[in-house]
Formats: C-alpha cells, sequence, structure tokens
C-alpha cells in the first residue's frame, strides 16, 4: 500500500468499497488518493477523489502518466482485461490455505499467454502465502 499513488476498480468493486472503505481508518492512505472507476455507466460517483474511465485506453493514458504505482483490488473481470491489454506490470498474489468450491477466475479461460517471473515470497504464520510476480516482457 505505501507505493500506490492511485487505486484502479471496476464497477463492482466500486460499488462493494465505496459505501465502506471511506470510514474505515485502516483505508485513510487510500481514502485520500485518486481513485479511478472503469465503467461505461456509472456517472456522478459519490466516493471523494473518484473519477469514472470508461476504456481500457484510458487505463492506458493513465499508466503513461508520471503518477507512480496504480493497483488494483479486487476487481477480477477488470484484472483480466488488464492482463489481456497488456497493461499489468506486477501481480501481488495472496493466496489462503483454504478452498472454497468456487469463485471468479483472475485468469480469463480464453486468455492468452502471459509469462511471470516471481520476484518475491514468502508464507505467513496463518499459512498464507504472499507471490510477487512481475510480467515477463521480450527484451528490447
Amino acid at each position: 500500500m505505501e507505493t500506490a499513488t492511485a487505486l484502479l476498480l471496476g464497477r463492482r468493486s466500486y460499488d462493494e468499497f465505496a459505501p465502506v472503505w471511506p470510514s474505515m481508518e485502516e483505508f485513510a492512505t487510500y481514502n485520500a488518493m485518486p481513485k479511478y472507476v472503469v465503467s461505461s455507466t456509472l456517472q456522478d460517483p459519490e466516493w471523494t477523489g473518484t473519477r469514472v474511465l470508461r476504456s481500457l485506453d484510458e487505463v492506458a493514458a493513465l499508466k503513461e502518466t508520471e503518477g507512480g504505482e496504480i493497483h488494483v483490488h479486487g476487481s477480477a473481470t477488470l484484472a483480466q482485461g488488464l492482463l489481456a491489454a497488456g497493461l499489468v506490470d506486477r501481480l501481488h498474489l495472496l493466496t489462503f490455505p483454504l478452498v472454497l468450491g468456487g469463485g471468479k477466475r483472475l485468469f480469463a479461460e480464453d486468455g492468452g499467454k502471459t509469462a511471470f517471473t516471481l520476484v518475491e515470497h514468502a508464507t505467513y504464520a496463518n499459512g498464507i502465502q504472499l507471490s510477487v510476480l512481475e510480467v515477463a516482457r521480450p527484451a528490447g
């Protein structure tokens, strides 16, 4: 969280986070930073500091600015689109030692091949594993 300069969310994650996070002290850093929601339907976001982006092209333009790291939380559909569009540089994945039987996929079933390099990993006392993966880009 210390390296984030902006938060990027899909519409469903925004709808879940916006009513709750502004009142939570542990999210004060995120509440203070710029937030972007990728949505074709959201009109007037109420969460302070939130701007709507209408397409992945607008995300690509935002990524080209000198704003620093943009973090995505939740937003599985958005993450799939970002990966497919080549807009992801690094993934921070937490794996919990619990199988619930179903859920959303991070990687689309029809997605292309993406190579990653493991740059950091840790296992915590509660069994949760952190994997930090960088997208392997061709040299040149």
